[in-house]
């Protein structure tokens, strides 16, 4: 039974006790579903000053939303809307430090205030977008980004 451990020491430190958290959660399962509502709830329960943490899947057109953990979504998002949108189409990750200041941002939850996304793919093939926020301007560091990044890898990896 896979049982959370507090994280602690320095960002990098506590990033590295997350990823072996996310793997030993995910070994064995292949159901994105599955592996998407855990590793959700996992990031969501382990960082400060989150609001909201989960996965938008493409359906072909749009991103749908899936397992997360926070307030209710909004269900879909066009690739050309938002910041989840931007990191879909641009396949790169986007930090946001002010949402509000972003032009085209998706107000899903007005208590949100900064974004990290993370794209999704499998090779050429859009997957969707590892999506986080925070009540907190400026949340999201060059740490964040890179550990996010990491944990978005091994949910990728556990698809195979």
């Amino acid at each position: 039974m896979f049982a959370p451990q507090r994280l602690d020491g320095d960002k990098p430190e506590q990033y590295a006790q997350l990823t072996a958290q996310a793997r030993a959660l995910l070994a064995g399962e292949h159901d994105r579903i599955a592996n998407a509502a855990n590793l959700s709830a996992l990031v969501f329960h382990a960082l400060p000053d989150l609001n909201w943490a989960g996965f938008y899947f493409f359906d072909g057109t749009e991103l749908v939303v899936g397992p997360f953990q926070g307030q209710p979504a909004c269900v879909r998002i066009p690739l050309d809307k938002g910041v989840c949108g931007a990191a879909a189409r641009t396949r790169s990750t986007q930090r946001i430090d002010d949402v509000h200041a972003y032009p085209g941002h998706i107000a899903c939850d007005a208590a949100s205030r900064s974004e990290l996304v993370v794209p999704l793919y499998e090779g050429d093939t859009l997957i969707g977008v590892f999506d986080l926020d925070s009540p907190r301007t400026a949340r999201f560091d060059a740490d964040d980004q890179a550990g996010l990044e990491t944990i978005a890898r091994i949910w990728l990896e556990s698809l195979r």
